[in-house]
């Protein structure tokens, strides 16, 4: 195989994930990391990434190309009214204060830490849509505010830097469950995505400037070659998947989205 071929295959593959990433962040309000993190753990090391570097350069990566698909992802949904600006105000100083701490945090753990992190911290999202007795289950009228908001906008942010996602998930899971509708819940949660990225992709930037075995391209962290090929294709398929999202019942929209947690979890930890 020729040195063309070698690294034209790789990017075909992001071009693909790209495809996939964008529009499961339609579909579903998140940033596309949950496609993204796993194609990239398998594509990186083509591009020469290094065990021990590989799974930060996958979440850094993945938060890069996320600013994009959020930004698509929330204004197609923003022109069908399921955009609760609201929400996204009061929620995210919180969330920039907890995306900053994450990628102090994710600086301390090994690559096979983070990769375990992801998969178990998916499967226990997925238990949420999957489970009878959550589909319903509506613990409060309003969405909360003062210490709670602080509390859990500030848990969204680490969680979802160290995962390398935009909070989607997390978002949905706590708008449903204080009486928000979940297609609403969606189109909300696809903006919590560039909140998170912008400061998460800074610091991944700043905690791996320095390190060595990174892949061609990378800039700390973030390999941009990888991120620009994701992009490209992110923008492009994510109003696909507000389109179905709004064709679909809450109820299988909740299946089918707990289903494809499942996948990716398990995926996560048996390459980790």
């Amino acid at each position: 195989m020729n040195v063309e071929t070698a690294l034209l295959l790789p990017f075909l593959a992001l071009l693909l994930a790209g495809a996939g990433a964008g529009f499961a962040g339609g579909l579903f309000g998140i940033g596309g990391g949950f496609v993204v993190v796993p194609a990239l753990m398998l594509i990186l090391p083509l591009l020469g990434a290094m065990p021990d570097q590989l799974t930060h350069v996958a979440v850094g990566t993945s938060l890069a190309t996320i600013i994009f698909t959020s930004l698509r992802s929330v204004f197609s949904h923003a022109r069908r009214d399921a955009v609760d600006t609201g929400v996204l105000k009061s929620w995210a100083p919180w969330v920039v204060l907890g995306t900053v701490l994450g990628a102090w945090v994710a600086d301390l753990v090994s690559s096979f830490t983070l990769a375990l992190m992801f998969g178990v911290g998916v499967l226990g999202f997925a238990v949420h849509f999957l489970s009878p007795s959550m589909q319903d289950r509506q613990l409060a009228q309003t969405m909360p505010g003062g210490a709670v908001r602080a509390g859990l906008a500030g848990g969204l942010g680490l969680l979802s830097s160290l995962l390398g996602i935009g909070g989607g998930t997390i978002t949905t899971m706590t708008m449903t469950l204080c009486g928000t509708s979940i297609h609403r819940a969606i189109g909300t949660a696809s903006g919590m995505g560039a909140i998170i990225a912008v400061p998460a992709s800074i610091g991944f930037v700043v905690i791996g400037v320095d390190k060595t075995g990174l892949p061609w391209g990378s800039l700390g962290y973030v390999n941009l070659p990888a991120a620009l090929a994701v992009i490209v294709t992110s923008v492009l398929f994510t109003p696909l998947g507000v389109a179905l999202a709004h064709r679909l019942s809450p109820a299988l929209l909740r299946r089918v989205f707990g289903i494809y947690l499942v996948f990716v979890g398990v995926t996560m930890i048996a390459n980790s």
